[in-house]
């Protein structure tokens, strides 16, 4: 095989038929497997992969092993040269697997390789790829200036300004909703952290990648497709303690000394400067769901980040493909 797609579902009944339709319907001339790895899910997932996708590798786990476990797991039972981690709530386009195998074999080097996604209603969405975060850029996210000059590249770098995805063009970070590695070059890197349950993981990544080959992730404007961000979020707070969590597991992971502590001192400002902005409204009369009060008020926890772990979970089980 050329390309293993990996897809770690978890109650992903709405859009895993959908995703895995534009997989199979959009291979062209690279040779490709699926493996569907599912995070213990409570609705039909399973079954309609089992019933409805037979040539689909189905992994079950007899536990929630979360994202970076999950794709890890899933790598180790992959027979590609190269490895694509797929999201559940995506839909490929136009040969998306091809093009972007076809680009890192043109452009070798990069360790990582990223596409352009675009929302369901054709407009850019641009969460296939970040800028690497920096103590300044933490400043600016503490400041609220990231929040008022969004896409300013000054003031809201991590974003990567107005650019629309639409060149080739070195990131500081590929996120794992579409993301394309050798899987030599993926068990060099030890794959993901499984210290990092879900959010984060995919920026460590990119980081570790960086400094192991000297050359920043890449991204394939031709390699397109929908991502549905968002559209599992019915727990927007629980959503929000995982991703400072992760955050904070990164700064103290790649920082140390006086940066880190600066860096944890910024995320718990910025957390602190919105919470207090919601609470403003809402003795004005104008409430918000946003989750920052709650957020701020569980800071103690999450600033400790992810118990660190390595990169792989001792005593894992090793599901069994259905």
């Amino acid at each position: 095989m050329d390309v293993t797609v990996i897809i770690v579902s978890y109650n992903s009944e709405r859009d895993i038929r959908d995703c895995l339709r534009s997989v199979l319907d959009e291979r062209d001339h690279v040779a490709q497997e699926v493996i569907v790895l599912d995070n213990l899910s409570k609705d039909t997932t399973t079954e309609i992969v089992r019933t409805e996708f037979p040539e689909v590798k189905l992994l079950t786990p007899d536990a929630n092993l979360g994202f970076a476990a999950g794709n890890n797991e899933g790598v180790r039972h992959a027979t590609g040269e190269y490895i694509l981690l797929l999201n559940p709530d995506t839909v490929i386009l136009r040969h998306a697997v091809d093009k972007v195998v076809d680009f890192a074999r043109a452009n070798p080097g990069h360790g990582l390789y990223g596409g352009r996604t675009y929302k369901t209603d054709g407009l850019l969405e641009p969460s296939s790829c970040w800028g690497r975060p920096t103590l300044w850029s933490m400043a600016m996210f503490a400041s609220g200036l990231s929040t008022v000059f969004k896409k300013h590249p000054l003031f809201d770098p991590e974003s990567l300004g107005p650019w629309k995805r639409d060149t080739a063009r070195e990131v500081g970070v590929i996120t794992g909703c579409f993301l394309l590695a050798k899987k030599d070059f993926w068990e060099k890197l030890g794959g993901f952290d499984e210290s990092y349950f879900m959010y984060g993981e995919d920026i460590d990544l990119s980081m570790r990648s960086e400094e192991l080959t000297g050359r920043a992730p890449i991204i394939c404007p031709d390699a397109e497709l929908i991502h549905k961000v968002g559209q599992s979020s019915s727990q927007p707070l629980h959503k929000a303690l995982l991703l400072y969590q992760g955050k904070a597991s990164l700064v103290r992971g790649h920082w140390h000394g006086p940066a880190q502590a600066l860096g944890l001192f910024l995320l718990a400002a910025g957390v602190g400067l919105r919470a207090l902005g919601v609470k403003l409204k809402s003795l004005l009369g104008r409430p918000s769901s946003a989750p920052w009060i709650g957020v701020w008020n569980d800071r103690h926890r999450w600033l400790k980040g992810y118990e660190r772990k390595g990169a792989k979970h001792a005593g894992t089980s090793s599901p069994q493909p259905v």
